[in-house]
């Protein structure tokens, strides 16, 4: 009887385990493709002539990159744009540091490249590049299209909605210069964990808070519980560390925060967490149930594919 137990299960465990070796590859996202055209730029110098993009595997050649993913971002684009160029363009800032912005259009159905195109036009001073990508991605892979293709030494990846505030910029660049004081690589996060308690968080759905301590609970588990806020957008990447992180980036949906933070563990790269001040934006593309569903399943993917070893790092 024992025996014959023995015998079943092992059977079992022969089927089961190609079975599921199976469903992780057809649950896995396909390799991001780029289209020649999305190799390619517009700015106010040349809005009918696109130019050739440059690489993340090229040498840095200005201070700062601002990498902005924008999905049908026609009415929060503008302002999101005047505050961010008022800080980089104040006197002590312009001085100090050269920059570009760099919007990633992620397939939007609405005039984002045009309005973005149309705002670099009222901004001479700034050089604002325009990046269309002919289907839609999903922000983790907008973000990685305009990390490949970005100048700065350092790379900061920001929202559209202007929900983060842009000066607090200075308070992760200055924990960066005390992580990396030669450029070496490593990352400083924004977080809005210091502000649970408060009206901004407060004010939000119940179903929205109850979803984000789950979200928080799958992620110690999954190895990222050092981070107390994986999910802010606005993250800022020193060059060697982008050039080791986003090749290899998989995800493009709303969890790809993630896997970066994953990764950098993995690399060896230090990652800090840098408290700023953060508030609720109306229009947020994000579907609560729907997208907090496809974050666990693209969780779960992400681990099983490093654990299984089909997704490999390697340190450089």
């Amino acid at each position: 009887m024992d025996q014959s137990i023995l015998v079943y299960s092992f059977t079992a465990l022969a089927i089961s385990l190609p079975c599921l070796y199976l469903a992780l590859i057809l649950l896995s996202p396909p390799p991001i493709i780029t289209r020649p055209s999305e190799k390619t730029y517009r700015s106010r110098k040349s809005l009918k002539d696109p130019l050739n993009l440059p690489s993340l595997a090229d040498v840095g050649s200005i201070d700062l990159s601002v990498i902005i993913p924008a999905y049908n971002e026609t009415s929060r684009l503008p302002s999101m744009l005047e505050t961010t160029l008022d800080h980089l363009n104040s006197a002590p800032i312009r001085q100090a540091r050269t920059y570009e912005l760099l919007i990633v259009d992620d397939g939007s159905k609405d005039d984002t490249s045009a309005l973005a195109l149309k705002l670099a036009q009222q901004h001479l001073d700034s050089d604002i590049r325009v990046v269309t990508l002919e289907k839609n991605l999903g922000k983790g892979g907008a973000v990685r299209h305009g990390m490949l293709h970005a100048r700065g030494n350092r790379l900061l990846m920001v929202d559209a909605d202007g929900a983060s505030r842009f000066e607090d910029l200075e308070l992760l660049w200055k924990k960066m210069d005390e992580l990396g004081p030669k450029n070496e690589p490593t990352v400083v996060v924004g977080s809005r964990a210091h502000l649970v308690k408060t009206e901004a968080v407060v004010k939000r759905s119940v179903l929205r808070n109850i979803l984000m301590y789950g979200l928080h609970t799958i992620l110690r588990i999954v190895g990222v519980g050092h981070i107390r806020d994986t999910q802010c957008g606005f993250k800022l990447f020193s060059r060697r560390a982008a050039q080791q992180i986003f090749p290899v980036q998989h995800l493009a949906t709303w969890i790809f925060d993630v896997e970066l933070l994953l990764l950098a563990k993995q690399l060896g790269i230090p990652v800090a967490e840098v408290p700023v001040q953060w508030h609720e934006v109306a229009g947020s593309k994000l579907n609560v149930v729907k997208d907090s569903l496809q974050m666990l399943k693209d969780l779960l993917v992400l681990r099983a594919n490093q654990l299984t070893g089909r997704w490999k790092v390697s340190p450089r």
